[in-house]
């Protein structure tokens, strides 16, 4: 979903597992589907472990914990390895995640996220640890994200961070502009260039 991105404070929901690949995040099942439908995707957001064979869910899998929501998704390292599959990235956005943290991304995934309105943070491993410690004590623990600045705050220590985002996708985050809404507001410049 296309939506500005300023500064972003939530609690999180914590899932400490490395290697989470694009499968686990959305099952090549769900590749089949004629749709787009943000909310097929989030529905099925991490669905082999977040439900039951028969159907019904796992109490056990952080999604179905009631102590923990929010807009953040903090995920142990190497999140988003595997296949290539866009459809990762929408059925996090489409669960309603805005920003993913992690010590490591794999490399098409983060780039998909960007693509779909979904931040991917880079933070060093010790400060990973140090916010899963942080929910686990208290998982009404929020953090902010300033994306402006750059900057991820853990609220409940007071620690921040700073992290790497493009230039270009952060104008496009900032102005909720996807590729194509900014080449279309680079009309004029590229019909000026094309007339030369």
């Amino acid at each position: 979903m296309k939506q500005k991105f300023d500064i972003i404070e939530s609690t999180c929901v914590p899932l400490p597992l490395e290697n989470v690949d694009t499968d686990q995040i959305i099952p090549a099942r769900f590749l089949k589907a004629t749709t787009r439908d943000e909310q097929f995707f989030g529905d099925n957001l991490f669905r082999d472990w977040r439900y039951r064979p028969d159907g019904t869910p796992d109490p056990d899998f952080v999604l179905n914990d009631p102590r923990y929501g929010g807009e953040i998704l903090v995920a142990g390292r190497n999140f988003g390895s595997g296949s290539s599959r866009e459809h990762a990235a929408w059925a996090i956005a489409g669960y309603g995640f805005k920003v993913v943290i992690s010590s490591f991304f794999a490399d098409i995934h983060k780039n998909n996220e960007l693509n779909n309105f979904v931040l991917p943070v880079v933070v060093t491993p010790s400060f990973l640890e140090e916010l899963f410690a942080s929910i686990e004590a208290d998982p009404a623990t929020k953090v902010r994200v300033d994306v402006p600045n750059q900057t991820v705050t853990n609220l409940a220590t007071g620690r921040s961070q700073s992290f790497e985002l493009n230039a270009y996708k952060k104008y496009c985050l900032m102005n909720a502009l996807d590729d194509i809404d900014y080449l279309l507001l680079q009309k004029e410049k590229i019909e000026a260039y094309e007339k030369r």
